[in-house]
């Protein structure tokens, strides 16, 4: 069954209660009450208007719940009253005030004593199924056949037993069978144990519930319980005051048992009705407000201009439409606000934080103050105590956006593998993601004892889907800042480097150069010797000096990465490297400066690092070249690392930052124990081979 064919049907039922209660209410009222009924004809209305709210709420479940059979069961409670009404109005016109007047009185008379056997086996099984149309058990289940089977032989029973039809005072005319009155009171008997087994596992439910079902369950069982009671007043009292108290509390239980559903449906949200619920509010109001202004205007003042002798029943009703028209769309307003409060409480309509999120979104809003707004609309969408909107930096969430202001402020999360990381505090978190890519995330934490609804999870999805162009867009935003912070830092540290190796070294052999030329200069007249040994070590001084300088030189860019390639400088650097380092070269042509100049440089770090940190004994340098792409591979056999615990460095940051630069990617691969392996590749083809961009 479809959706739509399932609200069709639900509407159909509650229509169909309505024409079947009108019906029996007007026989009723034409055949008049009998003595022994208690209420008479305004109680037949007032249980008529109860168990149509049973009708509307069971209609409400079915068309959102369709394979939830809660709803079906109210709706056939709600039937099963409307055609004991009508049953009951007919066989009292038929056989009490007007005799003989119409047939089948006798049948409809055993009908409405069969409909309270009907209703009962309804009660069990709403028992048995409520709140989520499952019984707990195999064992529960079979009480609902139990029931089944009671009500079964009682049904028929009641048409081809012999005797009196009880409170209409005529025989049964199809009784065929003997009366068998300790067989009727032990499958009476077992039908009440059904009554009382069902309320048993609502009570079993009930303990075992957690959160919100706990909630939802609460108020039904309590006016659940009282059924059974009022049976065992109603049935077994010895006298009309135990009859008059068990008719109390079965009418406590009948107004009681919706009136519970309604508060889970209403309050807790039991199944996720909300816009159902809202957009029937809004046409009730509507509808109401058209039909008193046009009874005021066309009755009101038609029955006064009327009492002059005039006939303005045309001229009224034109003005009253028009005064329907005019007002309708404030009345609109007021009464959309008057549902989104009736259904949201204090919460923002769902819809209307999407639709908003979405207007901000196309606004001329700055990006740093979008995500606390979204946060905003998270906290008052779903009636959080809280919400945070998280952005990934690297390998780190790092919270953006949070509400309430004054929010205690969260700590950075390490986030691995494209995966959301399990988020401690939260009650509801959806990650972010644009293009299959993690972007962020989005969380929700909910009031002590409260959990998020089902309709609250999917506005945060939702919210979420939206989301993802705006944190891409931050994540950038933050990515250049960072990466310009990295590249100032990066060529501060560089000219810091610069200037001490220049400092500690050559700047140092020039002073001693100059020292000894000033020594050569005072030496030359009184001891020409010694002058001329001064000025062979100045020579050599010199010497050293240059040596110096093209190293610093080589650091820069290489000569030999010039003039040699890839494979040769590494080569070159590996011989001078303090544990044993292995080339390997598959391949390898010459590439653009830029593209040799950052694989030399990043496999020159990688290197370092491993002399410095991993303890290795060995380590390798692997380089090839596939379909439009070179990769360069640097791996070890020392202690290794946890990449997830460990942020990135310095050196690794401007490793990632130099190859992507150039397009490319940087990965980490490594495991306590195991060693590590760093891999990056460039795309070659996007460059001429003097390395310029085509």
């Amino acid at each position: 069954m479809t959706t739509r064919t399932a609200t069709r049907l639900a509407i159909a039922l509650t229509v169909l209660y309505v024409a079947i209660e009108t019906v029996g209410l007007a026989l009723q009222f034409v055949a008049g009450t009998p003595e022994d009924e208690a209420l008479g004809f305004p109680g037949e209305v007032v249980g008529g208007l109860i168990f149509l709210a049973w009708s509307v709420i069971g209609a409400l479940i079915a068309s959102r719940r369709r394979q939830n059979a809660v709803g079906w069961v109210l709706s056939g409670i709600a039937l099963t009253w409307a055609a004991e009404g009508l049953m009951f109005g007919y066989a009292t016109y038929t056989i009490t005030s007007h005799p003989g007047s119409l047939g089948g009185g006798a049948f409809a008379a055993i009908t409405y004593n069969n409909s309270s056997l009907l209703a009962v086996l309804l009660f069990v099984l709403l028992f048995l199924l409520f709140p989520d149309g499952h019984a707990l058990s195999n064992r529960w289940r079979a009480i609902a056949w139990i029931a089944v089977g009671a009500t079964g032989i009682a049904f028929v029973g009641n048409y081809v037993v012999e005797g009196p039809i009880d409170r209409f005072g005529i025989q049964n005319p199809f009784g065929i069978l003997p009366q068998m009155a300790a067989l009727g009171w032990a499958v009476f008997g077992l039908l009440f144990g059904t009554v009382i087994a069902s309320v048993v596992a609502l009570i079993v439910r009930l303990r075992g519930a957690r959160g919100d079902e706990r909630q939802q369950l609460r108020w039904f069982v309590y006016a659940a319980a009282l059924l059974p009671v009022a049976f065992a007043f109603f049935f077994f009292g010895p006298n009309r005051t135990t009859d008059l108290i068990g008719s109390v509390l079965l009418a406590i239980a009948i107004i009681g048992i919706p009136v519970a559903a309604a508060i889970a449906i209403f309050k807790y949200r039991l199944y996720d009705i909300d816009i159902v619920i809202e957009k029937t509010v809004v046409v009730g109001v509507l509808v109401a407000f058209a039909t008193v202004v046009y009874l005021a205007v066309v009755v009101g003042v038609g029955t006064l201009v009327g009492s002059q002798g005039g006939r303005p029943s045309v001229l009224l009703a034109v003005v009253a439409t028009a005064l329907v028209a005019i007002a309708f769309q404030p009345g609109r307003q007021w009464a959309q606000r008057l549902a989104n409060r009736v259904v949201y409480g204090e919460r923002a309509d769902p819809y209307d934080v999407l639709s908003d999120f979405s207007e901000r979104l196309a606004g001329a809003f700055a990006l740093q103050d979008l995500l606390p707004r979204m946060a905003r609309m998270l906290s008052e969408g779903t009636g959080a105590a809280r919400a945070d909107v998280w952005l990934r930096i690297g390998d780190r969430l790092r919270p953006a956006g949070s509400w309430p202001p004054d929010a205690r402020p969260l700590q950075p999360i390490v986030s691995s593998g494209g995966n959301l990381p399990k988020i401690d505090g939260v009650d509801l978190a959806v990650p972010v993601r644009h293009q299959g890519e993690l972007l962020g995330a989005v969380t929700v934490s909910k009031k002590p004892g409260e959990q998020p609804t089902p309709i609250e999870g999917q506005l945060v999805s939702d919210l979420a889907s939206q989301a993802g162009l705006v944190l891409s867009n931050m994540r950038l935003i933050e990515d250049l800042r960072a990466s310009r912070q990295r590249l100032v830092a990066a060529q501060d540290e560089e000219r810091r480097k610069l200037e001490r190796n220049l400092h500690d070294g050559a700047q140092q052999q020039l002073v001693a150069l100059a020292v000894k030329q000033r020594l050569a200069e005072g030496l030359i007249d009184r001891d020409p010797a010694r002058a001329h040994n001064v000025l062979a070590e100045a020579q050599a001084d010199t010497a050293d000096a240059l040596d110096t300088l093209r190293d610093l030189a080589r650091g820069i860019y290489p000569p030999v990465l010039a003039d040699q390639g890839l494979a040769a400088a590494l080569e070159a650097r590996g011989r001078r490297a303090a544990i044993p380092v292995d080339v390997h070269a598959d391949g390898i042509g010459r590439y653009g400066q830029e593209i040799e100049a950052a694989v030399y440089f990043c496999s020159l770090e990688a290197l370092q690092n491993v002399t410095k940190y991993a303890k290795a004994s060995r380590a390798a340098v692997d380089l090839s070249v596939a379909p439009g792409r070179l990769t360069f591979v640097v791996s070890d056999d020392g202690a290794g690392f946890d990449p997830s615990s460990v942020p990135r460095g310095m050196g690794l940051q401007g490793m990632a930052d130099r190859i992507e630069a150039l397009g490319g990617e940087l990965h980490v691969r490594s495991r306590s124990g195991e060693g590590t392996t760093v891999t990056g590749w460039i795309p070659i083809q996007a460059f001429a081979p003097d390395g310029t961009a085509r």
